[in-house]
C-alpha cells in the first residue's frame, strides 16, 4: 500500500512539472486551475472585504487604466506565443487599497491589489506599469501556485500529489488560505530556508522582472522606468535590508543590473 501511494505521489509530481513562459525554467505546479482559481478569487474577495478599497479618484483611475493596458499586452503576448490556454479562467480585476504598506501583488487568475503606500515610489503612471507588469508576471508564470505547492507539500496538506479541498479540516483550510496569501506576497513573508528556497524565490523575482519589462513595453510604457523605480526603492531602503543571500528578493543593485541587461530586448516591444 505504501509503495502504491508513493508511486501515485511520484507520478503526480512528474505530471505536475511544466515550464515557465519565456525563461523555460522547469517548475512544480501541483494544483490545477480548476481548484486554484476559485480558491484565489475567494481569498481576493476576503482581502477586499476587510480592506479600505479606494473606489474613486485619480489614483484609482490610474490603477485601473494601467491594469487594463497590461492585461491587453499579456493577452497579446500569450496569443502570439500560442500560450492563450494558460489564461483560461482568468477574471482580471485591479484594485487600490488605502494602506501605508509599500506593496502590490497579483493572485492567480489576474486579481491585482495595489497599496497606496507604494505610489510615492512609483511616482508616475509608467512607474505603476513597472510594478503592475512585474506582479502580473508572477501570475502568468504561476509562481503563486509553485510556491503554494511547495508549502502544501512541506505542511503535509497534499494527498497523493493532489490538494483535495473537500477532505481538509477547517484548520487545514485556514492553513491553505494562509499559504496562498503568503505565496503571492499578500500575507506574512514565507519562511524560506537558506540554500534552496531563498535562491528559488529570487529566481522567480528575476523571471517576473524579465516578463514584466516586456508586458509594460507592449502596453506602451517605457521599460526604462522599471530601472528608475528600483533605483528609488534602493535609495529608500538603504542600510535597512539583509544581505542578498538571506533575502527572498535579489539585491537592488543586482536587480537593476539585470534589468539594464534585459533592456535592449524589452525596447524591441516598446512603441513610442
Amino acid at each position: 500500500m505504501k509503495r502504491a501511494i508513493m508511486a501515485m505521489l511520484l507520478l503526480g509530481l512528474v505530471i505536475a512539472c511544466q515550464k515557465v513562459p519565456l525563461t523555460g525554467r522547469n517548475q512544480l505546479v501541483l494544483i490545477p486551475n480548476a481548484q486554484m482559481l476559485p480558491l484565489s478569487f475567494t481569498n481576493y474577495k476576503e482581502v477586499l472585504d476587510t480592506s479600505r478599497v479606494v473606489r474613486s479618484g485619480g489614483q484609482e483611475d490610474m490603477i485601473k487604466r494601467v491594469g487594463s493596458r497590461i492585461q491587453k499586452s499579456v493577452e497579446s503576448y500569450m496569443a502570439a506565443n500560442n500560450l492563450s490556454d494558460r489564461l483560461k479562467g482568468f477574471q482580471w480585476e485591479f484594485n487600490l487599497i488605502e494602506s501605508p504598506q509599500v506593496n502590490a501583488w497579483c493572485m492567480p487568475g489576474g486579481k491585482v491589489a495595489f497599496y497606496t503606500g507604494i505610489l510615492k515610489y512609483t511616482q508616475n503612471e509608467a512607474g505603476v506599469a513597472a510594478v503592475m507588469g512585474h506582479e502580473v508576471s508572477h501570475a502568468i508564470a504561476e509562481h503563486g501556485n509553485e510556491r503554494m505547492s511547495e508549502g502544501l507539500l512541506a505542511n503535509g496538506l497534499m494527498q497523493g500529489g493532489q490538494l483535495v479541498l473537500g477532505s481538509l479540516s477547517q484548520n487545514q483550510r485556514s492553513q491553505t488560505n494562509a499559504l496562498l496569501l503568503q505565496a503571492v506576497g499578500a500575507g506574512l513573508p514565507i519562511a524560506y530556508q537558506v540554500g534552496r528556497a531563498l535562491p528559488h524565490s529570487r529566481a522567480q523575482e528575476s523571471e517576473a522582472d524579465k516578463l514584466g519589462l516586456i508586458f509594460m513595453a507592449m502596453a506602451g510604457y517605457n521599460p526604462q522606468e522599471a530601472v528608475n523605480f528600483w533605483g528609488r526603492m534602493a535609495k529608500a531602503g538603504s542600510g535597512q535590508k539583509p544581505p542578498e543571500f538571506l533575502s527572498t528578493h535579489p539585491s537592488d543593485e543586482r536587480r537593476i543590473r539585470d534589468l539594464e541587461k534585459q533592456m535592449p530586448d524589452a525596447m524591441k516591444y516598446y512603441k513610442r
